[in-house]
C-alpha cells in the first residue's frame, strides 16, 4: 500500500480564512507517500504567506494568474507524479488523519480506477448542515440525476492521460462532466468508500444567485447531452432534487 503515491491538488485564490485548515488536514495525514500540489491564482491577501508556512508538506507551489478553478486543477494534474490524484479545494479539508490511508488501502485491495466517498457540508462554526451520502455506484445511476461528491473523487493518474482533464467550456459543470465522462461514458471501474472523506464549507459560485443557477443548469444539460445520458431534460430536473435528501 505504501508503494502507492497519492497526489492531492489544492487550488486557491484569496482564501486566507480557510486555506490553513485545508493545508493542515493534509499535513497531518498518517499516510506517508503524499505529494501536495498547491496552485494559487495570484492571491492578493494573506494566502501565499500562509501557504509558505507549510513548505514541509506542500511539495509543489505555483502562484500565477489562471482561467479559473478548473484551469488551475488541470495545471496541478499535469504537475502530479502520484499513482492516484484527488483534489482538495481551499474551502475544504480532509475529515480526519486516516483519510489518505483509507483511500490508498482501497485502491490497493479493490483494483479500481476511481474511488469516491461521503462528504459533510458544514457552517462557519463547524456544524454539519448537510450530509452527502451517494451510496454505491451502479451503471445507469447518472441517468437519474445521481453524482458522487467531487471533492471525494480520486482516480488513477493514467485516466487523465487517456481521457483528458477538466473541460473549461463546461463552466461550473466541469467537475460533473469529468465524472460523467470517466464513469458513465467510458465505464471506468469505481469503488465507493463508505466513510466521510471531506468536510466542505457551505456556499458555491454556481448557487450564489438565480442567474448563476440557470447557467449551471445549462452547463449540466450540455454535459449530459455529450456523455450519453438517456434523457437529459429529465435528468437535469432530477439532479438538483437529489440534494433535498442531504438535509435529512
Amino acid at each position: 500500500m505504501q508503494n502507492l503515491k497519492i497526489s492531492v491538488v489544492t487550488v486557491v485564490f484569496n482564501a486566507q480564512n480557510t486555506i490553513e485548515k485545508c493545508l493542515g488536514s493534509v499535513a497531518r495525514q498518517k499516510f506517508n507517500n503524499i505529494e501536495h500540489i498547491v496552485i494559487d491564482g495570484g492571491s492578493t491577501d494573506n494566502t501565499v504567506h500562509i501557504i509558505k508556512k507549510y513548505s514541509n508538506s506542500v511539495h509543489v507551489f505555483v502562484s500565477e494568474p489562471d482561467e479559473g478553478i478548473y484551469d488551475a486543477m488541470n495545471k496541478g494534474i499535469k504537475l502530479a507524479t502520484g499513482d492516484i490524484i484527488g483534489t482538495l479545494n481551499a474551502d475544504d479539508y480532509l475529515a480526519n488523519d486516516e483519510v489518505l490511508n483509507d483511500i490508498a488501502a482501497a485502491f490497493a485491495s479493490q483494483e479500481t480506477d476511481v474511488l469516491y466517498g461521503d462528504l459533510d457540508f458544514i457552517d462557519p462554526d463547524g456544524n454539519i448542515v448537510r450530509k452527502w451520502r451517494s451510496g454505491a455506484y451502479k451503471y445507469g445511476k447518472f441517468n437519474w440525476g445521481w453524482m458522487p461528491p467531487h471533492p471525494t473523487f480520486y482516480c488513477k493518474r493514467t485516466l487523465f492521460e487517456r481521457l483528458g482533464g477538466y473541460r473549461l467550456d463546461y463552466g461550473s459543470a466541469a467537475d460533473y462532466e469529468l465524472m460523467l465522462r470517466f464513469l458513465h461514458a467510458n465505464k471506468m471501474s469505481v469503488f465507493y468508500l463508505q466513510k466521510v472523506i471531506v468536510k466542505m464549507y457551505i456556499g458555491g459560485v454556481s448557487n450564489k444567485n438565480l442567474i448563476n443557477r440557470v447557467k449551471a443548469l445549462r452547463f449540466d444539460l450540455k454535459a449530459m447531452r455529450n456523455n450519453d445520458i438517456l434523457f437529459p431534460f429529465i435528468t437535469v430536473v432530477y439532479k438538483p432534487l437529489r440534494k433535498i435528501m442531504q438535509f435529512f
